[in-house]
């Protein structure tokens, strides 16, 4: 599955300035990993983003959001936006926002080792 690379830059642009953010290629898309963490991502022109349990239910609420059911069960905490949802880059960077908030309200996690 392709991605968005337009999306992808305009998420790139978010992200300016932090240095701790990697871009990976996972799930057929690309993946924002934030202190090595994964916040958001591209499938398509979908943006995933992970919003965290108590977010989740008042995201779902939100124009154009829906659950994010990769495997085909709904995983909590992560959502699916539609294109339509983030093209403003206002929505955008409003999406990226609480799903960088949440991250921030993790532990430290280290980074993989391959």
């Amino acid at each position: 599955m392709a991605y968005d690379n337009q999306l992808a830059d305009r998420i790139k642009d978010f992200f300016i300035g932090r240095q701790d953010v990697e871009v990976k290629k996972m799930f057929g898309g690309l993946c924002f990993m934030v202190s090595n963490h994964m916040c958001c991502g591209i499938l398509d022109t979908t943006l995933m983003a992970r919003v965290g349990p108590e977010n989740y239910q008042a995201c779902l609420q939100k124009p154009h959001a829906r659950e994010m059911d990769f495997t085909g069960r709904a995983m909590k905490g992560m959502v699916y936006v539609a294109a339509e949802g983030i093209e403003r880059d206002a929505d955008l960077h409003e999406w990226l926002g609480t799903c960088v908030a949440f991250i921030e309200s993790l532990p430290p996690k280290s980074k993989r080792k391959r």
